[in-house]
């Protein structure tokens, strides 16, 4: 059985920004703890073979300075790399460019906090949408990745997010993410429109 609800629950989720040389960026930060040792999570997420059975193909040069290309998805350079602790590279989709960082540390409870950071300008579709627009996504991804490694991997996982537990993690998922904007200061009417609207365009509601 997939633990949607215990996934939900595990997850870690803050909106915030920073100010870097380009400007104020967005933070979206989503983070879970998963069992297994740093270098074994490290590997699932740095892995092309790995990577593929969880997420999504990629193909490229997975390495410090290189580029990679996530099938039907985002494409970038790989700018930090620090195994098996983290790596930062851009996320280039539909013209635009943002960056992610990934960071892995063991848990004092036991096993591996993953937290990751997406940081973008806010444009149109930030303020149309919101942080939900990617925190979604990653979250199905996590919950994919959580299952992976456990040895239990969701079947037809490229599918997950159009069956009923994967509608529910999505429009669960939206919600929170509108309260965590609603946190980081946004007006709650519009951080709520902004969730309604990402959670839609997730379920087709």
């Amino acid at each position: 059985m997939i633990e949607v609800s215990e996934h939900l629950n595990a997850v870690r989720r803050q909106v915030g920004s920073k100010l870097v040389e380009a400007g104020e960026l967005n933070v979206v930060t989503v983070g879970r703890t998963f069992a297994g040792e740093v270098e074994e999570v490290w590997n699932a997420c740095t892995t092309a073979e790995r990577l593929e059975r969880w997420f999504l193909p990629v193909t490229g040069d997975l390495r410090l300075g290189g580029r990679y290309q996530l099938e039907g998805n985002a494409g970038g350079t790989i700018e930090r790399c620090e195994p098996p602790s983290m790596f930062a590279a851009t996320w280039e989709y539909g013209g635009t460019v943002s960056w992610i960082e990934l960071r892995l540390t063991p848990d004092p409870a036991g096993g591996t906090r993953f937290e990751l950071d997406h940081l973008a300008h806010e444009d149109d579709h930030w303020k149309q949408y919101g942080p939900g627009a990617v925190g979604i996504g990653y979250e199905l991804a996590l919950m994919a990745l959580a299952t992976h490694l456990a040895g239990k991997p969701i079947e037809n996982g490229a599918e997950f997010g159009a069956t009923e537990e994967g509608l529910r993690l999505s429009r669960v998922s939206g919600e929170a993410w509108g309260e965590a904007a609603i946190a980081a200061g946004q007006p709650a009417e519009e951080a709520r429109a902004a969730a309604a609207r990402t959670v839609a365009a997730y379920t087709g509601g």
